[in-house]
């Protein structure tokens, strides 16, 4: 069997030590003979410092290296481009260190192609020569490759005076490109996010997008069939619905597409199913914006935004839903067009994200890391069994361990969206079925707990006297399941603001042989 590439992201190392390698560059020639300037936006992990590689190596001409893959018989191999590449990987946390940062890259690309610049403290200056001077030198237009062309600017999101300076400094940079047009030949930029046009890219107008082209859904990430085919032998015995269920979903318009760090590490350590992927960054960030826009967590769950609100974010006006998006917490799930009017239906794209994200979240919420895998099982086990006292004792005991301040900084629309968001994330922590703000022909059940045999309704309110469970009564709630042949149980769950915890719960099993509420348990 073939190696795995498990943190290798440089296509020759791949091919000439021969690691497995799905192969991408049939969509590499696909880019290079459809236009000249691109941009793509994708998560973390996703491949896209494997795919510039892959285009670094293909200008370059090295064809041993693609011996038996699509670009073989499609390139011209008598032709050899000149590469500049512009690989961001470290930390600048100063002004200081940024400008130094880009002066290295620089200078790392002068000593490549036997070039010198005259003046490398100047960022656009110098890049501007070595783009001339290379062309030339090799008697051959230019291909520029950025990875990571955001990095300076995503480092120092908390700190926004200095993102602004990245941003500016990153625009001098960039903005060179165009300047250059003449002595280039293919230009392709990629990172986590996009920002608007009118910051960083304000003066290179001519990216052509295809973060959400069909075209290149797939263009890094694994499909089913790269997984059912690639690693077929490393898979054997493996549940292909399971596996899909854990880490495919990821969505940018095209065919779903798995993370290939999961995979790759699900095969390393024996098939065994974690959550390998968001371990390797941690959302404190965005975390910290959920605080501060009292963001209600459940709707993480069905979240519908317009294509201005995942295309792009401005450094002044951090919005939430465009950054979970381009990070990989969120995927498309769903295109709904009405008229010239585009909106987007996001989604966690699978269980290990779903699960790790709250998980990760309820320490933030609650600030019970020591007690949360208590109450975690404890709820597990309690709707396993159907065991309601126990679950209602268990979220009393949950709330009460919350500190004071906790509930201080949390106005979710008055408590309400507080006390769902906590419960909410502990049930999705815990990789349970559940739909949040399920649509019914009545109105919007908060939200519905599936188990294999049973399905939980809840309703929420604060300071309601005990009206909770009527208005599943009355709403009829439990009509849209009665098909499903499961046991049915009606929850009514009141909190109180003033004493910040539940007051009244209550809850009801459904006879499904006439669809009505038949008894009230003690």
């Amino acid at each position: 069997m073939k190696k795995l590439p498990i943190g290798i992201q440089t296509f020759s190392t791949i091919r000439e030590d021969n690691y497995l390698y799905v192969d991408k560059t049939g969509i590499a020639l696909d880019l290079i003979e459809n236009g000249t300037y691109y941009f793509l936006s994708r998560p973390r992990r996703f491949g896209k410092s494997l795919f510039i590689s892959t285009l670094q190596a293909l200008f370059e001409g090295r064809k041993e290296l693609f011996t038996g893959l699509a670009a073989d018989k499609r390139w011209d191999w008598d032709i050899q481009y000149p590469v500049i590449k512009l690989s961001f990987s470290g930390v600048a946390r100063t002004i200081a260190d940024m400008k130094q940062d880009i002066s290295n890259i620089l200078q790392s690309n002068q000593k490549r192609l036997g070039i010198t610049c005259q003046d490398s403290t100047d960022i656009g200056g110098c890049f501007r020569e070595l783009i001339e001077e290379t062309y030339e030198k090799h008697k051959q237009k230019v291909v520029i490759l950025v990875d990571e062309y955001d990095k300076l600017i995503l480092d120092n999101l908390d700190q926004v005076e200095m993102a602004r300076e990245a941003r500016e400094i990153l625009k001098d940079l960039y903005t060179t490109i165009k300047d250059c047009d003449e002595f280039i030949k293919f230009a392709f930029l990629t990172g986590v996010s996009k920002f608007a046009k009118v910051s960083i890219f304000s003066g290179l107008n001519n990216l052509m997008d295809i973060t959400l082209d069909e075209d290149f859904a797939t263009i890094c990430g694994y499909t089913q069939n790269n997984v059912e085919t690639v690693f077929s032998e490393h898979l054997q015995g493996v549940d292909m619905e399971k596996l899909q269920e854990w880490y495919n979903g990821y969505n940018f318009l095209g065919d779903n597409v798995y993370n290939p760090f999961d995979i790759l590490l699900f095969i390393k350590n024996k098939c065994k199913y974690d959550n390998y992927w968001f371990t390797t960054g941690t959302p404190t960030f965005l975390i910290k914006l959920i605080q501060q826009q009292n963001f209600f967590i459940p709707q993480l769950e069905n979240l519908k935004v317009n294509n201005s609100l995942i295309d792009s974010f401005n450094i002044e006006n951090i919005k939430l839903e465009p950054i979970l998006f381009q990070a990989g917490y969120l995927t498309i799930k769903e295109v709904i067009r009405t008229g010239a009017i585009t909106m987007y239906i996001l989604s966690f794209p699978n269980l290990e994200t779903k699960y790790s994200f709250n998980d990760f979240i309820l320490d933030y919420l609650t600030d019970q890391t020591s007690e949360k895998a208590t109450f975690q099982s404890n709820i597990y086990t309690a709707l396993e069994r159907a065991d309601l006292l126990s679950f209602k004792k268990t979220l009393i005991a949950l709330f009460s361990s919350i500190p004071y301040n906790n509930y201080v900084n949390n106005t979710i629309s008055n408590y309400e969206g507080y006390f769902a968001s906590v419960i909410y994330a502990y049930l999705a922590s815990l990789g349970l079925d559940i739909t949040a703000e399920d649509v019914t022909n009545k109105g919007r059940i908060d939200l519905t707990i599936k188990l294999n045999d049973t399905i939980y309704i809840l309703e929420f309110k604060v300071d309601g006297s005990g009206k909770a469970l009527q208005q599943i009564k009355d709403k009829n709630y439990q009509q849209k399941f009665l098909q499903e042949k499961k046991n049915i149980y009606l929850l009514g769950i009141d909190f109180s603001s003033t004493e910040k915890n539940i007051t009244t719960f209550e809850w009801e099993q459904v006879d499904v042989t006439n669809s009505q509420p038949d008894s009230k348990l003690p």
